[in-house]
């Protein structure tokens, strides 16, 4: 099982996580209440929306991790997944993402918000300590 299956496995029991369609015709697709919050592109990489306040809150940090890839003016963040931790680091940029969307949710269209798909660069395969 790769690294996102796994991840994907162990976040569809979170009791405010479901399955969704994605809207963006690639991969499988977890929503919240809120709508859509995370896309699972392929084996290694998947796309969070954290929303534009909480990307705000924790850029600095986000743009140390050589996991997390940003692109500007989008409320998703890429997530490379290449080890367990990167997963762990998904788990709780999940939880941020979920405690966001119900604490504020993105009010300019976010479900028209599109994901990083198609908008990201090829994130280079990096080792994992």
């Amino acid at each position: 099982m790769t690294t996102a299956w796994h991840a994907l496995a162990q976040l569809v029991s979170w009791p405010d996580l479901t399955e969704v369609r994605s809207s963006c015709g690639t991969g499988r697709a977890l929503g919240s209440a809120g709508g859509e919050i995370a896309h699972f592109h392929s084996e290694h990489s998947v796309d969070l929306h954290l929303t534009a306040r909480a990307i705000r809150r924790y850029e600095r940090d986000l743009r140390r991790s050589t996991a997390i890839r940003l692109i500007p003016g989008s409320h998703w963040v890429t997530v490379r997944l290449e080890c367990e931790a990167d997963v762990s680091l998904l788990m709780t940029l999940m939880s941020a993402a979920l405690r966001a969307h119900q604490e504020r949710p993105d009010t300019l269209a976010a479900s028209a918000a599109r994901c990083n798909d198609r908008l990201e660069t090829v994130l280079a395969h990096r080792e994992c300590l």
